[in-house]
Parts: structure tokens; C-alpha cells; sequence
């Protein structure tokens, strides 16, 4: 255990050995070094345990980004269902739009019968207007649902126009006349008003279509439409919200991120409906905003996770920060409060955490500002925050030497300094930070996005490809984590008193394996939370990039993922208080250089390459020793105890595959699996399975 006050602390050797049998063989023989020793083995001192786990380091971090919520958890079909774009024949997206699976609503019956009307919009800029001809059909339509027999869908579009104009609105679900359902109205108003739907869909399709059309003299306008399963959770997908309540995450941070910068929190509240599209510029999208503060507020109850709010530093005031603050804790009888209750959610929400700003540091956020003005600004958000509510956690967006290097990656202009950047610098925010505001935050912010087969060269001043072994690969990710604590006892050299501020480390973005995929993810993710653990007395919260790694989905199902396997696996039944594991193997350097991409010290345990980790249950009741093996062959493994005994009924949970590239895909038998197993004795060695991580739990005499 690295714990800052017992990092060099002798352990006595009193062994009981024991061993147990993976359940994936696998052939293959890594190459051995002459040095290394001929039995691998963990040493664990029971009688020594450290700071408890917090259970935010489970955490998980949410944006308004990409897919995660539009397209994602989010139930909503539609998309563009408030007409930021026009309604027209063009093939591309103007200004484009990064997020996947975006289909363009188009007219029907013939190109030039849609508008986009600026004098009378329901929401945004404009709205469609459709001008009919006599018995001739006309109006939009949008194509690409996925549809399945026998469901139930529910939606609204809202309406105005002529009287005397009838309007159908189809759910399609194949070519024939038949294989559709329709719901009429000829009730139209000069006001839009709103008109409910429902649907069965008749038939399965990939390709279902959403029609709206007319037919009388005049013309109709349409506001916005919805389609959403029937079955969806206040709005989220039923499936992705039963298997995200299985992971117990602790915490979810929203709404980002990058994005932030630009966020104006008074456009995600009130009626969905009428809530303006804006244009995302931190990622070239376009936000719904249908996900707005009481949407996020549902799926923190509805996953039963606490929230944390990040508030806009970058193009935001102190004074909207506030007010968010106000909307979402203050009482039910103030100005804030009042507005929370018109939308339906009179009680305060009691949110705790908040993070002010998101990575000001770096050339790519709205608002970039220098170290001194972030100071500034900081302390302005934090006071006016602090006033409205006293009781909350802040979180500063700190970044160690560690990450403010991470701009030779992807900087803009010339690097500031040569790197590596000195601890105590100007580039080093986290020291500048705790250095002149530590009495204005609680946590501070690091995020870590290492790329695995990237290391840093000095003399180019670059980030250079490398073909390293999978195991090397891998460590990088908590390599980035050990220089986090690295950093922090770098601080308390550099600032007396510090040690007596009790402010610890948020790691609210997080995530390993540079641009691969499958499990070589997962392996990340295991030695990640691992090295977490080591460092419980500093960091206290975790949020993983992203939650939707943690399931596969597509537009009709979902399923566990192997990462969210892995999360639920180390929630479920890794221990609470870490014990120090030692052993005669040690962590091999990799790649890369100390200060930018390396720490000092390798991190992990000295159980090369395998990487141990083992903590005692809150009661004392438990042991529990998790192994990673990131190599393609079995590998051999002794651990010794300190002063324990245990019972023979030994349980055994297995996460492993024969295949990097494997993934779990919904509707079809999952080929990663979480195996458990029972042991009814303790025999001499554990023979631990190849790409894997297992977790063993023993129950103490």
C-alpha cells in the first residue's frame, strides 16, 4: 500500500500459503527474464490496513457528448426534433454535427413544400411550415428508426394551422400501405398546441419512418415532435437503467467536460419542448437540451448514485452559478425554489458536489484563460457558490505537471515551456491552485487520458509511437495515477501547512487504453481502479470515461460490457480497507519520460507482470485479493499472509478472454462473463488465467 504516511513501513513475514485454480487455460510462453524470480510471489499483511475506499472512486463521468445521452441513454428516436436544421434535400449537415446515428427529417411531396418559417417559431429560430394543395399529401417525415413487432411507442408533435386541414401522423414499419399505423387530427388552432400519440409497431425494421402530413387548403406548422419507447424510465431507456443500477457507481459527474464551457444551465430546464437547440462549439454538435438539470438530477435516483454538477467558468459568471445552485438546493419557498417546484420537483435536491470549471488549462476549452485568471475566478465562483449554500463540496479543475503535458498531444499553439514542466511552475495549475485558493475548494480535479502505445520523447518534444508489450501497454494507466500521488507529495515539500487542509484528489475523468479497444480497455480499467486503491488517503473520487462504456447498446438492446463487468466486480466484492501487498517481482520501468508520462516510481505491485491488490470488508469478516494478468499465457502465483487464517469455503470470480477484440453484443449470448466458482480447500499456489482478472474471497477464521 502506498499510503503517504506508511510508504516505507516493514512488514513482518508470517506465512500461511494457499493457492487455488484459474478457469481459463490458455497456451503461449512470454519470454523470461534471467533476473526474474522463479515463484512470483504476493506478500499480504492482514494486521495493516489503510484509508477506506471511498465509494466515489466508482465513480462515472457523464457529458452532454457524443452519444452518451442523445442516441444512448437517453430514449428519445427522433432526431433534430426541434428543427435546428432545415427540413430540405441536402446531403450534409450545416454547421456539421459530430454525434452518430443523426437522421435528417425530409419533406414530402415534393422538395419545395417545407419552409423554415422566422416569423411564428415554436422553439428556437424557426419552425417548419407546410403548404398543402388540395387533396395532395404533403409534410416531413424521418427515416432510420429501428422498430420492433409487438412495442408500444409514445410520442407528441405540436401543431398549428388553418382550420379544415387534416394531419396524419404515421408510424411506418415496411413499404406495403399495411405495414403502418396512423393517427388523425383535423382539430388545428392558429396557437400550437400539443397532440399525444401512441403506436404498436406491426413488424420489426431497421429502417422505420415517422411521417407527418396534410391534406386540405392552407398551410400547418409543427413545433416539435417526440417517439420514445413506451417502456422508458421518465425518459431513459428501461435496459440501459436496469444494468447501469447494478454497477452501484457512487457518483455520476455531469454535464462535462469540455462543453461545459458554453453551457447555459437556464436552457435545460422548464418544458422539454421548449427548450432551444443550441449549438455545441466545444464539440460541433447540436444539444436538444432535453437533458437538462432535473433530467440529470432523475437518473442520478434513478440509478441511485449521487450527482456532481459541474458549473461554467469558461463563457459563465459567478452569478449563473449561483443561481444554478439555488435552483437545485434552495428551499422550496425562494425565488429558485419556486421555479424548481413549476417544474415539477418542489423538494431540494441536496446536491453536495460541485466542480467549478473544466480543464481551463488547456487551448481547446471555451474561455481559456491563464493560471492567474482561472485563480481569480475560481475564488469569485466559489464565494458567490458558497453563499447560496454553505453545506457543498467544490472541486477545483486542478492538473498536475502530469496533465497540463498532456498539450504535446494535441496543443494548438507552441508549448509554453520545454517539458517536463517543473512542479511549482506556472504550468503546474494544481500547485497554483493549492498554493493561493485552497481555502476555496475541497477536491481537486485531475483527469488522465493516457494512450497506451504512446510515450513522450524529450529530445523531439513529442508523444512517439511505440510497440511495447501488452503489459507495458496496460501500466501506463496507473502509472498516470501513481504520478498523482507523486505529485501531491511534491506539494506538501512546496506548501507548509498543506498536509492540514484535508483536500484530497477527484480523478472525475478517467479511462485507458489510448484508441483500442475491447478487452485491452477492461485490463486498463482492473489496474486503474487498482492503483486507486493503493492511494486511497488521496484520492477519493473516480469518473470513468465514460458510463456507456460500461454497456454495448445498440437502437433496440443492451447489454453488460466488459468494463462494466470489471466495475461491478470490484464494487460488488472488493474489500473496503486495502492491506499492503509486497512481493519479489518487481514492476518493470516502460516508456516514456519521468514528469511527463511517467512517475518516478512504478506504479502497481511488485508481482510483475501481474498486478495484486487485496483489501479486508468493512466487518473484518472478509479478505479479498483481485489479480490482474494482462499476458497471453497462465501465470504462477504464490501469496503469503501475515497473521490469518481462513475457512475452506473460498469463492472465486473470473473475468477473462482468449481474445482482445471480444465484445459482448445485445441479443446475443455474452462471450465475456463474470465466472464464479467455489474452492473447498486452500491447496499451495493460484494458477491465474491469461487476459484476466479474478478476485478471490476468503473468510477469515
Amino acid at each position: 500500500m502506498k499510503n503517504r504516511a506508511n510508504r516505507n513501513l516493514a512488514v513482518r513475514i508470517f506465512f500461511i500459503s494457499f493457492c487455488f485454480f484459474g478457469t481459463i487455460t490458455m497456451s503461449g510462453q512470454n519470454e523470461k527474464n534471467s533476473a526474474e524470480p522463479d515463484n512470483i510471489t504476493a506478500s499480504i499483511d492482514v494486521t495493516q490496513t489503510y484509508a477506506p475506499v471511498n465509494r466515489y472512486i466508482y465513480g462515472m463521468f457523464t457529458e452532454l457528448l457524443g452519444n452518451i445521452f442523445d442516441h444512448g441513454l437517453w430514449a428519445e428516436m427522433l432526431s433534430d426534433r426541434k428543427f435546428f436544421y432545415p427540413v430540405d434535400t441536402s446531403s450534409e449537415l450545416n454547421p456539421v454535427n459530430t454525434r452518430r446515428f443523426q437522421d435528417r427529417w425530409r419533406p414530402v411531396g415534393g422538395y419545395d413544400v417545407v419552409i423554415m418559417d422566422r416569423n411564428h417559431p415554436y422553439v428556437g429560430e424557426h419552425s417548419p411550415l407546410i403548404r398543402l394543395s388540395g387533396s395532395e399529401t404533403s409534410g416531413i417525415q424521418q427515416s432510420g428508426l429501428a422498430l420492433q413487432a409487438g412495442r408500444k411507442y409514445t410520442g407528441r408533435v405540436i401543431l398549428c394551422g388553418d382550420p379544415g386541414i387534416k394531419i396524419k401522423v404515421s408510424l411506418i414499419w415496411g413499404l406495403d400501405d399495411h405495414n403502418r399505423q396512423i393517427k388523425e387530427t383535423d382539430f388545428l388552432t392558429a396557437d400550437y398546441l400539443k397532440y399525444p400519440f401512441e403506436f404498436t409497431a406491426g413488424g420489426n425494421s431497421d429502417n422505420g419512418r415517422l411521417e407527418i402530413t396534410g391534406t386540405g387548403e392552407g398551410s400547418f406548422h409543427i413545433g416539435a415532435v417526440s417517439l420514445m419507447p413506451a417502456d422508458n424510465m421518465q425518459g431513459y431507456r428501461a435496459d440501459i437503467i436496469t444494468l447501469l443500477r447494478e454497477l452501484n457507481s457512487g457518483i455520476y459527474r455531469w454535464p462535462g467536460g469540455n462543453m461545459v464551457a458554453g453551457y447555459d444551465w437556464r436552457d435545460g430546464i422548464n418544458d422539454k419542448d421548449r427548450r432551444p437547440p443550441r449549438y455545441d462549439y466545444a464539440w460541433n454538435a447540436v444539444e436538444s437540451n432535453d437533458v437538462g438539470t432535473d433530467e440529470y438530477l432523475t437518473l442520478c435516483k434513478l440509478v441511485n448514485v449521487d450527482p456532481y454538477i459541474c458549473v461554467n467558468i469558461g463563457f459563465g459568471d459567478a452569478f449563473s452559478a449561483a443561481e444554478w445552485i439555488a435552483y437545485v438546493n434552495g428551499p422550496k419557498d425562494s425565488p429558485m425554489g419556486i421555479l424548481r417546484a413549476l417544474n415539477g420537483h418542489p423538494e431540494p435536491y441536496q446536491a453536495e458536489w460541485w466542480g467549478i470549471g473544466n480543464e481551463m488549462y488547456g487551448q481547446w476549452q471555451l474561455g481559456h484563460m491563464s493560471i492567474e485568471h482561472y485563480i481569480l475566478k475560481h475564488i469569485m465562483f466559489a464565494r458567490s457558490m458558497r453563499a447560496v449554500d454553505p453545506t457543498i463540496k467544490l472541486v477545483a479543475s486542478g492538473a498536475t505537471p502530469f496533465e497540463t503535458s498532456t498539450t504535446a498531444r494535441h496543443h494548438r499553439p507552441p508549448l509554453p515551456a520545454r517539458l517536463p514542466y517543473k512542479f511549482g511552475s506556472r504550468q503546474d495549475w494544481s500547485y497554483q491552485l493549492l498554493d493561493h485558493a485552497s481555502d476555496y475548494f475541497d477536491y481537486l480535479a485531475e483527469h488522465l487520458y493516457p494512450v497506451t502505445n504512446m510515450a513522450f520523447n524529450v529530445d523531439s518534444q513529442k508523444f512517439i509511437e511505440t510497440d511495447d508489450p501488452l503489459v507495458d501497454q496496460v501500466r501506463r494507466v496507473s502509472n498516470r495515477i501513481e504520478a498523482v500521488a507523486e505529485s501531491w507529495d511534491e506539494y506538501l515539500k512546496l506548501i507548509p501547512g498543506l498536509k492540514d487542509k484535508n483536500i484530497t484528489f477527484a480523478i472525475d475523468e478517467w479511462t485507458g487504453g489510448g484508441w483500442r479497444s475491447g478487452f485491452v480497455r477492461t485490463l486498463c480499467a482492473a489496474e486503474g481502479l487498482q492503483e486507486m486503491f493503493r492511494h486511497s488517503d488521496i484520492i477519493s473520487m473516480g469518473g470513468y470515461t465514460a458510463v456507456t462504456s460500461c454497456v454495448n447498446f445498440d437502437a433496440t438492446g443492451a447489454c453488460m460490457s466488459s468494463i462494466g463487468l470489471v466495475f461491478k466486480l470490484y464494487r460488488d466484492h472488493f474489500g473496503t480497507l486495502p492491506l499492503k501487498v509486497t512481493g519479489n517481482s518487481p514492476q518493470h520501468p516502460v516508456k516514456g519520460t519521468i514528469g511527463v508520462d511517467r512517475p518516478e516510481k512504478t506504479s502497481g505491485s511488485d508481482t510483475w507482470p501481474m498486478d495484486v491488490a487485496a483489501a479486508m470488508t468493512a466487518d473484518h469478516q472478509k479478505v479479498t485479493v483481485s489479480i490482474v494478468n494482462p499476458t497471453d499465457n497462465d501465470q504462477e502465483l504464490y501469496i503469503n499472509f501475515v497473521d490469518a487464517s481462513f475457512s475452506n469455503n473460498v469463492k472465486v470470480y473470473t473475468i477473462a478472454t482468449n481474445d482482445l477484440s471480444a465484445r459482448n453484443v445485445p441479443g446475443k449470448e455474452p462471450v465475456i462473463k463474470t465466472v464464479e466458482t467455489v474452492l473447498n480447500r486452500v491447496p499451495g499456489k493460484i494458477m491465474v488465467s491469461p487476459y484476466s482478472i479474478t478476485l478471490y474471497e476468503l473468510n477469515l477464521k
